[in-house]
């Protein structure tokens, strides 16, 4: 089953030429998962020729306009589509009010359902098959939650030539015992998965924190991640700047990672309009110090999160 993360915008406060406000779709087979919408969120969507209509649900971390101002559009624009489920949104406070007053205002013509849920992190806000989506509140000058896409464990690895020792033919048994059921043998014994199953594999996730000042307390939540998408906004000689403004520096989402375990890589997003393409090298140089799977997030970018085994 793939599972897959696409930038769609990586920068803060301001869009540039060549770099939309902050945005992840995050795909796991045939469902789609977004994680923020600012402004260019549908042309990314386009230029990479994802199948935006087939979006599951949306959450958003804060209403702060450069998080937002893809929505409407979003919304609208689904309209010119059939679509027979509804949409899901979560997210914090009011984010209710923002979507609902966005369809008054811009009389909206919406030809399907929109479910908007509040959240009260920390909580698991959506739960899907075999895997649970969590929300975690960060520290901005608005509430702000972080989210986490885990999936559950995956069970053991089968090993045919002991079912096979234990009398179980080949068949519809073995598809029984690697689903987690007993099933007899030809013997009349009972044979039970962990008979010829392996130790239970870990699942992959999925973890996106913007905008916050650095909490020690987000590392747990994001422990074991496969991809974590955390806010570099500034380099450490501007972390007064940062701290005023709420937001983390590059180093600090290096040392969330680090402090985490086992996560596997960090990719850096929201940075500051102030640094060019060319500057931001500055941001990946100081969190590598400390993390080094750390990479520069880029418009467009495709990140694919694969089973260790």
């Amino acid at each position: 089953m793939n599972l897959e993360a696409f930038i769609l915008g990586c920068g803060g406060m301001m869009p540039l030429p060549h770099r939309h406000l902050t945005s992840v779709l995050l795909r796991r087979e045939g469902d789609l998962f977004l994680f923020d919408a600012g402004e260019g969120t549908q042309v990314a969507l386009r230029r990479l020729n994802l199948r935006w209509k087939k979006i599951n649900a949306i959450f958003i971390s804060h209403t702060h306009a450069d998080h937002v101002t893809g929505l409407p559009g979003l919304l609208m624009l689904s309209s010119q589509v059939d679509r027979d489920e509804p949409l899901y949104i979560y997210g914090p406070p009011r984010v209710a009010e923002y979507v609902e007053t966005s369809r008054k205002v811009l009389d909206m013509y919406i030809n399907y359902e929109i479910v908007v849920k509040e959240v009260q992190a920390p909580a698991v806000c959506y739960e899907g098959d075999g895997f649970a989506v969590r929300a975690f509140p960060l520290r901005h000058t608005k509430t702000c939650y972080g989210y986490a896409l885990e999936e559950s464990p995956r069970p053991g690895a089968f090993h045919p030539e002991k079912a096979t020792e234990l009398g179980v033919p080949r068949g519809p048994l073995w598809s029984r015992l690697q689903a987690g059921d007993g099933v007899q043998a030809s013997d009349g014994r009972t044979v039970r998965p962990e008979d010829v199953l392996g130790p239970t594999r870990k699942g992959r996730k999925f973890s996106y924190v913007t905008d916050s000042l650095y909490l020690p307390e987000i590392a747990p939540e994001v422990a074991g991640s496969d991809l974590f998408v955390c806010e570099g906004m500034f380099e450490r000689e501007l972390l007064p700047s940062a701290v005023e403004k709420k937001h983390m520096a590059a180093f600090q989402a290096a040392t969330i990672a680090r402090d985490a375990g086992g996560v596997k890589k960090l990719a850096l997003i929201h940075y500051s309009p102030r640094y060019a393409d060319q500057e931001l090298r500055v941001l990946q140089d100081e969190a590598r110090e400390i993390f080094p799977e750390t990479v520069l997030s880029k418009d467009r970018m495709r990140f694919s999160l694969d089973y260790e085994d």
